[in-house]
């Protein structure tokens, strides 16, 4: 059951630029152990020019669902779209689109080879692709985008000679060097001081404005979500279980996941933390109904009882939610409470 609130439509286009439809990703066990049901049915759409958050504890599934839009990790059912058009897996047509959609990790460090200077690391992507023409004026152009100014001061510096913030201008730059029309950050300022996240997300923010580029911004951060997102996507158990315009869902979150991430949040918390209760989630072992019924506190508190839903929440599943449009919610207590129009 999905329940939808009337909101503002996102930003995406009518053709988002990557697509997930109904992608899962399972990981066989070893021997008679479980498989794991990593991504099990999501729908995603990233549209041009649109920051989308994906937001979720570890074990979520979030960052295997990232690889796959990346085109690292080939769903085993489900497919995901470039345009509009199922994604290649052949060799040429996976190399022309991990050129189109490129990933800066949440640890500028580990990212960046200690023996390289600034220079081979930002270039080493043009090289991987075989474009050597302009190659200094691409890498100066590059630098220059991610806020390293002037760019041939930093052509021979090494990793360690520059601070954290710097280090990940660098590998943002390595991105940008190939002209991209998405980029995936993964947990992009987790690893910073936080006087230099801002100025990290400003960036972003700034890249997307000046080079319309999309992004889809892992994090288990709702408050990094409020700072640069346009809509957000909560993720549990290898399930999207809410969707929706950034201020819609942060104003009023239905899921009472959603509830709990936010209330950790302190700069926009409302309320008190919610301590989530029972074990992480394991996806070798999805619960049936709704699978987040074992840690939830509506049904700890009786305010799933109380709505008369408390049955549904133990044994009745889900629908997929849909990857864009209105805010829209996959949980019992939402759709008694919230009823779609």
């Amino acid at each position: 059951m999905t329940a939808s609130v009337p909101v503002e439509e996102h930003t995406a286009t009518a053709v988002p630029v990557v697509e997930a439809r109904g992608v899962q990703v399972v990981f066989r066990g070893r021997g008679r152990g479980a498989a794991a049901h990593a991504v099990d049915g999501v729908d995603l759409a990233l549209g041009r020019g649109e920051i989308l958050a994906l937001v979720g504890e570890s074990g979520c599934g979030k960052t295997t669902l990232a690889r796959t839009l990346l085109g690292l990790e080939r769903p085993t059912a489900g497919e995901v779209l470039v345009d509009g058009e199922p994604l290649g897996y052949r060799g040429r047509e996976l190399k022309a689109y991990r050129r189109r959609v490129q990933l800066v990790l949440q640890d500028p460090t580990g990212a960046l080879n200690p023996r390289h200077t600034v220079y081979e690391a930002v270039a080493e992507g043009l090289r991987i692709h075989g474009i050597s023409d302009r190659e200094e004026e691409r890498v100066s152009a590059a630098l220059a985008q991610a806020g390293l100014r002037p760019p041939e001061r930093f052509f021979l510096r090494y990793p360690h000679e520059l601070s954290g913030g710097q280090r990940q201008r660098v590998v943002i730059a390595g991105a940008l060097v190939l002209e991209p029309d998405v980029i995936v950050a993964d947990e992009p300022v987790s690893s910073l001081d936080a006087s230099v996240r801002g100025e990290i997300l400003a960036l972003l923010l700034k890249l997307r404005d000046e080079l319309g580029l999309s992004l889809l911004v892992v994090t288990h951060d709702l408050g990094l979500a409020w700072n640069i997102a346009d809509r957000v996507a909560v993720m549990y158990l290898g399930r999207v279980v809410e969707i929706g315009p950034t201020e819609a869902l942060l104003a009023e979150p239905l899921h009472p996941y959603a509830q709990a991430l936010l209330s950790v949040v302190p700069e926009i918390s409302r309320v008190e933390p919610v301590v989530l209760s029972g074990e992480p989630p394991d996806p070798s072992r999805v619960p049936t109904g709704c699978r987040f019924h074992p840690r939830c506190p509506a049904l700890a508190s009786g305010a799933a009882a109380a709505a008369g839903v408390d049955g549904d929440c133990r044994g009745t599943p889900l629908a997929i939610l849909p990857g864009s449009g209105p805010h829209a919610v996959a949980c019992h207590l939402a759709a008694a409470t919230h009823p779609a129009d």
